[in-house]
């Protein structure tokens, strides 16, 4: 087990992922246990099934990765990750109604040029 305090994380935060790769890294704030890094891929989290498509599900849902990003980390396809996400009632485009009605208008104009 390794240990890196938060000032150390905020300075050198790439030799804390480092460490993280080999093995459970504590961080501490203030000489106290405040967080926990594990390198996903080492500890092999990410073979277990299920876990790479839940992982994206959850980092699209929640605006951490665009579509494509999170279908890639889910090992899918973009088509089949949106089938997937519409399984689950996860919006694959979401806008409001005046950005809705800015891509109509884009795409009224792109037609009448066609």
């Amino acid at each position: 087990m390794e240990a890196v305090n938060v000032s150390g994380l905020k300075n050198n935060p790439s030799e804390a992922l480092r460490l993280a790769r080999r093995d459970v890294v504590v961080v501490m704030n203030r000489d106290k246990p405040d967080a926990l890094m594990v390198g996903l891929e080492s500890s092999g989290v990410l073979g277990a099934p299920g876990v790479r498509p839940a992982l994206a599900t959850a980092l699209f849902r929640d605006g951490h990765l665009s579509l494509v990003r999170a279908a890639r980390l889910a090992c899918m396809s973009v088509a089949d990750f949106a089938a997937h996400l519409s399984r689950l009632g996860i919006p694959v485009v979401n806008l409001d109604a005046k950005e809705a009605e800015r891509d109509l208008d884009t795409l009224e104009q792109w037609l009448a040029r066609s």
